[in-house]
């Protein structure tokens, strides 16, 4: 069966405690002469806004490993294959995905399909028509004894799958960077928006660091430009 929703289902299931305050704390190390320990416990690590300022002022300098304390997971349902392919190229990332070797399927087997194909109400009928006769062959070939871990080689990139994701701050802003872009596929980037909104629910502060890269840098450097932001090239001529 089809999914009737065709996006992710995402929960933030684990998070640092005091998100705020450990990465306070870390900028303010490199800094100062007092320990970790008196600068945790300290009445200034407790004052969001001067924590703020300090934190906003370190990472704008590129000084990226006082966030990669921050070690953040997320349950994550109903995304493609082809979602997961994408996904997992990322580096600095822990996954624990739904296996098709040791998870045999034992009817027809659900899958997505893209909103550009789902549109066009012939080309969906034909592709859920495709998706059925390949779930045939599959329960054909694992009733003649072909071990699933065979038998899924004839498994689309339409599958859904399901895993848990972990990853730490500086990656998931990196993440969010490049698949929040508008050149990003959908799937992907309605992923990551979802990830990124489920942990701004928690720590609103990270709003403005959890955007398309564009929004950071002021400029454009994909090949193809959405038109949002100016080209890169093009404010250097201005200049």
């Amino acid at each position: 069966m089809t999914q009737k929703d065709s996006y992710a289902q995402v929960k933030l299931i684990s998070k640092p405690e005091n998100m705020l305050k450990t990465i306070y704390t870390a900028c303010r190390t490199c800094y100062s002469a007092e320990s970790p320990l008196n600068i945790f416990d300290c009445d200034a690590a407790n004052d969001e806004e001067k924590m703020l300022k300090l934190i906003n002022r370190v990472v704008s300098s590129g000084h990226y490993s006082t966030i990669e304390h921050i070690q953040i997971s997320f349950a994550i349902n109903n995304i493609s294959r082809a979602c997961s392919h994408q996904l997992v190229r990322h580096r600095l990332m822990s996954f624990s995905q739904k296996s098709q070797r040791y998870v045999q399927e034992k009817s027809q087997f659900d899958y997505l399909i893209p909103d550009t194909i789902s549109s066009n109400l012939e080309l969906k009928q034909k592709f859920d028509d495709f998706m059925k006769k390949i779930s045939e062959f599959y329960l054909e070939l694992t009733k003649e004894g072909i071990p699933p871990e065979d038998a899924r080689a004839v498994l689309p990139n339409a599958a859904s799958t399901s895993m848990i994701a972990s990853l730490n701050l500086r990656e998931l802003i990196h993440l969010a960077n490049l698949r929040l872009c508008s050149r990003a596929q959908k799937e992907i980037r309605m992923l990551v928006k979802k990830m990124c909104e489920e942990l701004i629910k928690e720590e609103p502060w990270l709003k403005n660091y959890l955007v398309p890269k564009c929004e950071q840098s002021g400029f454009c450097d994909e090949d193809k430009s959405c038109g949002r932001m100016p080209k890169k090239e093009d404010l250097l001529c201005r200049k």
